[in-house]
């Protein structure tokens, strides 16, 4: 029996990558990875709301063949998710940007490369090819923003998305008792957290410490932190405002997709601003304890998802997820009698 066929037995859901996840990582790694912010209300929110959908399955179809490719912006996937930006990725496990663009390509999917990843587009962007996409946080500096833009698009990353929902840092409650600053800074209590995974030890020895280098090579001298959950890239960083947007859609010549948008008359006003696309998102719940959740999406993205399979059994994790959605999308089609995802609008309960 292959690994694939022993995780699809072990392992069939997405809560049991989670369980196994948080069994390989430190402690202060799956805080950070599982933690929002305030009580954590809006994460849990999100959680509720998708237990509320409910979709009418249908009888007397015949025989149904699902198609889950999926046209975007210009772009063909094979699947209608994607994987999306985490900050510090590498710190949930060692060489993750790298496992989930590979994954991404051979899925056909769109993977997401954060600007505060712990690698370089430059490494990442081969990886992804055709399904690679820049995640940018607006560097305040227009020439350090016209910099990164250069480098995203000559590491072949062909979509842009600006994140607009972070203007500063959010406290993370949970984050900050776990004692994890953002680069880390080990105290005893991590380093026995460590000891105690050693697989993710040894992964990062080998890896090397989780830092942001991309924007640590913008700013050098900006070591300290006024706030355990800031780092260096807030110090760069901008809160945007739609001059910013149109000087950024001016730059970038592709796909421009904005992130963080929640409120209908602004993803009204990026669509007649050039913007290509809207991301409905309220961070996870990691922003604003306090925002709303959407339904209805043309593409989802998953990161906290990714991450979980990653801790959980590293590059053959991550394609087990691809493999765990795939499935259960193409089972609930059948049971609807669509063959495209789109039909599931026809199927939704009011």
């Amino acid at each position: 029996m292959t690994r694939a066929m022993d995780l699809d037995h072990s392992h069939p859901a997405l809560g049991d990558l989670r369980a196994a996840c948080r069994r390989r990582v430190p402690r202060f790694v799956w805080e950070y990875l599982d933690s929002a912010t305030g009580d954590e209300t809006v994460k849990h929110a999100n959680r509720e709301a998708l237990d509320a959908v409910r979709l009418i399955p249908a009888v007397l179809r015949g025989p149904v063949a699902p198609d889950l490719a999926t046209p975007l912006l210009g772009g063909h996937f094979a699947a209608p998710f994607g994987i999306a930006p985490v900050g510090m990725s590498g710190l949930v496990w060692p060489g993750a940007e790298a496992m989930l663009a590979r994954a991404a390509a051979v899925a056909g999917i769109p993977y997401c490369f954060s600007t505060v990843a712990t690698r370089l587009p430059e490494e990442i962007g081969p990886l992804a090819g055709a399904m690679g996409w820049f995640q940018l946080y607006p560097p305040k500096d227009a020439g350090i923003r016209r910099d990164l833009l250069a480098r995203a698009r000559a590491a072949g990353f062909g979509t842009l998305v600006l994140t607009v929902d972070v203007p500063g840092p959010s406290r993370r409650e949970r984050q900050r008792r776990s004692g994890l600053t953002i680069p880390p800074r080990l105290t005893p209590a991590m380093l026995w957290q460590i000891a105690c995974r050693p697989r993710w030890a040894l992964g990062t020895l080998r890896a090397g410490a989780p830092r942001l280098r991309l924007m640590e090579g913008y700013a050098p001298q900006a070591a300290g932190r006024a706030d355990s959950t800031a780092h260096v890239g807030y110090l760069l960083r901008a809160a945007p405002d739609w001059a910013y947007l149109a000087a950024l859609r001016a730059e970038w010549q592709g796909p421009l997709v904005v992130k963080g948008v929640l409120e209908p008359a602004d993803a009204t006003r990026l669509k007649a601003e050039g913007v290509d696309g809207v991301w409905v998102s309220n961070h996870g719940g990691r922003q604003f304890d306090a925002a709303l959740i959407a339904l209805g999406a043309d593409m989802a993205m998953l990161g906290r998802g990714f991450h979980v399979a990653l801790g959980a059994f590293g590059a053959p994790g991550a394609a087990h997820l691809v493999h765990i959605l795939r499935a259960d999308m193409e089972a609930a089609m059948v049971q609807m009698g669509i063959s495209l995802p789109a039909g599931a609008r026809g199927r939704l309960v009011a």
